[in-house]
């Protein structure tokens, strides 16, 4: 069953608590985690990741928190996932850092339409902004 993963889904409900409660101020990651009853630890690693990638600003000191340095308009799904799962597919064997360690490399015939696949649901991921989802 294709799914996103759970840095994945926290990504995406962190990026649209931004963007909706976001009036100038910076928003913590103990806020996000207690209003939408998360782990706090991972929602505090998904925040540094897209900080890191440079989607959110991270703000220290007392007020410090974290802001959405973009529009939501202009922030893609796929720039969400990929921050926090930089190696995300819909199949092991189509990953960059996949050695062809399949036994079946030699006579698979699913390995190429589930590129062509992949390639769907990235566009999607593309097309689809923050701004959609709120």
């Amino acid at each position: 069953m294709l799914k996103l993963s759970k840095k994945s889904e926290y990504a995406l409900m962190a990026a649209k608590y931004m963007a909706e409660v976001n009036h100038g101020s910076a928003v913590t990651a103990k806020e996000i985690a207690e209003n939408y009853k998360l782990s706090f630890e991972l929602v505090a690693k998904v925040l540094q990741s897209l900080a890191k990638n440079n989607i959110v600003i991270s703000y220290q000191g007392v007020k410090g928190g974290y802001s959405l340095k973009q529009n939501p308009l202009e922030i893609s799904l796929i720039d969400l996932i990929k921050a926090v799962e930089p190696d995300y597919q819909i199949t092991n064997c189509l990953r960059e850092d996949s050695n062809n360690d399949c036994s079946y490399s030699d006579c698979c015939k699913i390995r190429d339409p589930l590129a062509e696949v992949q390639k769907k649901i990235d566009r999607i991921f593309y097309e689809t902004k923050l701004a959609s989802i709120i």
